[in-house]
């Protein structure tokens, strides 16, 4: 049999995790797709469907991947249920795997596949609801349409859903407690510390300056107007796919090195 992977084997062991914790899985997955729909319902109340479904697309798939990659790796919160999983009769690989399914492939399959039913249901129901023999009903009609889950917007949602989903797992098994917090408190002071550290670059490079974006442009006052440098093309593609692609990787490779020296 082999060692680092066996289909019946890891069958067994995802299996045995679905129905051993239900909670952690089934229904944390379900809690999320409910609060996605409330979170959906009452921002398009208040602030439209625009911002609706771009607030909604990006909680519910990179925050509630996030919160859900918390829960895959939390045998560790304690030692007896830790020793108990890393002594399954399966490969680390197999273990890492099977979190990496339900969190990283399983849940944002489900989840968009919910969200485009209900994003496409509501705006349905605002078409339906419209009046054809009102003036502006076209423009009306037009103003809202289905969010597109392969627009620009969507892929920075993706990149975005492999960093924090990648974060997690790496946080999960690094901290054996209170994970989920832990975790996201070392984001944002890495999210924090990158743009103070750019800032200060800027400002010591270029003086008096408006606006700094990481890896991207410094925005300067000329005179009463303002101009922008950017990187040459060739570098800043550089930076880009280093941080929204390598470093993503790069921390999901880490959590399964993480998991095979935590059974050893």
């Amino acid at each position: 049999m082999n060692n680092t992977f066996n289909l019946k084997r890891f069958g067994l062991l995802f299996k045995k995790t679905v129905l051993e914790r239900p909670i952690q899985t089934v229904g944390v997955i379900g809690l999320l797709l409910v609060l996605s729909l409330i979170l959906y319902t009452v921002a398009k109340k208040l602030a439209g469907f625009n911002a609706a479904q771009n607030l909604t697309f990006i909680w519910g798939l990179s925050g509630g991947s996030f919160f859900l990659a918390s829960f895959v790796f939390g045998y560790f919160n304690t030692n007896a249920s830790g020793s108990s999983y890393l002594t399954l009769p399966a490969s680390f690989f197999e273990k890492w795997l099977c979190g990496v399914l339900i969190a990283g492939l399983l849940y944002p399959v489900i989840f968009l596949l919910f969200y485009h039913l209900i994003d496409i249901s509501f705006v349905a129901m605002y078409h339906n609801s419209l009046d054809p023999s009102y003036p502006f009903y076209k423009q009306q009609y037009e103003a809202v349409y289905p969010f597109g889950l392969n627009s620009i917007i969507a892929w920075k949602v993706y990149t975005m859903f492999f960093f924090l989903t990648g974060a997690m797992f790496v946080g999960a098994l690094y901290f054996n407690k209170a994970a989920f917090i832990k975790t996201g408190i070392a984001v944002c002071i890495l999210c924090v510390g990158v743009f103070v550290l750019n800032w200060g670059i800027a400002k010591l490079f270029f003086g008096n300056i408006n606006d700094a974006g990481p890896f991207d442009h410094v925005t300067i006052p000329v005179g009463k107007d303002e101009g922008s440098i950017i990187l040459p093309s060739n570098i800043q593609n550089i930076f880009y796919y280093s941080i929204w692609y390598v470093l993503p990787a790069l921390l999901w490779i880490l959590s399964l090195t993480r998991l095979r020296e935590k059974e050893f």
